[in-house]
């Protein structure tokens, strides 16, 4: 494992219990044959991620049971019905004293961004201080590499779906946009008509 290896983790956000899929955890729809946390975790590892911690909420009982997870740190949230900025905070406190100095925050129900759009967001990193996201034609997206030193931040202000997102707006001026839409689709599979773009 190399240096960079070590610092980056990938932090999986796979708690939600699609609310407007009839209650199916997004963890485990099925796309090309297997569960779509097992795709995420596949694409971090590509991406150069050799830690990987998954945040799980929904039945999460059922994903350990049904989804390989070998080799990965499990994060259970208890409080993942409050949304997502609980499991980002369940997430980075589970990175704490790893020896980790950057999580790249990627979501379950994207699996229209692969490893190559995590790879270059990934390269982003130049050490604690770091902040960089995806870009789509310009407009920032997932995923997201969070350096440590702006986990406490990110802890304080991380409520309810919004995640990140409060405090990446504050900092706007030090993340590095990095162009991903040549090489990614961001949809989110949200509701019963995204699912026609799992196969």
């Amino acid at each position: 494992m190399t240096k960079t290896e070590e610092q980056v983790a990938g932090l999986l956000l796979a708690a939600g219990g699609g609310r407007r899929l009839g209650g199916r955890p997004k963890a485990l729809l099925e796309h090309r044959g297997h569960p779509l946390v097992e795709h995420a975790i596949a694409a971090l590892r590509a991406a150069g991620c050799a830690r990987v911690h998954v945040v799980l909420g929904a039945r999460a009982d059922a994903v350990r049971e049904r989804a390989a997870l070998d080799g990965c740190v499990v994060v259970e949230n208890p409080d993942w019905e409050r949304g997502m900025g609980s499991s980002l905070r369940a997430g980075l406190a589970s990175l704490t004293g790893t020896g980790a100095r950057a999580a790249l925050v990627s979501l379950v129900d994207q699996p229209g961004i692969g490893a190559e759009a995590m790879a270059r967001v990934r390269a982003g990193y130049r050490g604690g201080a770091s902040l960089a996201s995806a870009a789509y034609a310009g407009v920032r997206g997932h995923p997201v590499l969070l350096g440590a030193d702006h986990w406490p931040g990110v802890t304080a202000t991380a409520t309810g779906d919004r995640g990140a997102r409060a405090y990446l707006r504050e900092h706007e001026a030090e993340i590095t946009l990095v162009e991903c839409g040549d090489v990614a689709r961001p949809y989110d599979i949200d509701t019963e008509a995204d699912l026609r773009h799992l196969e």
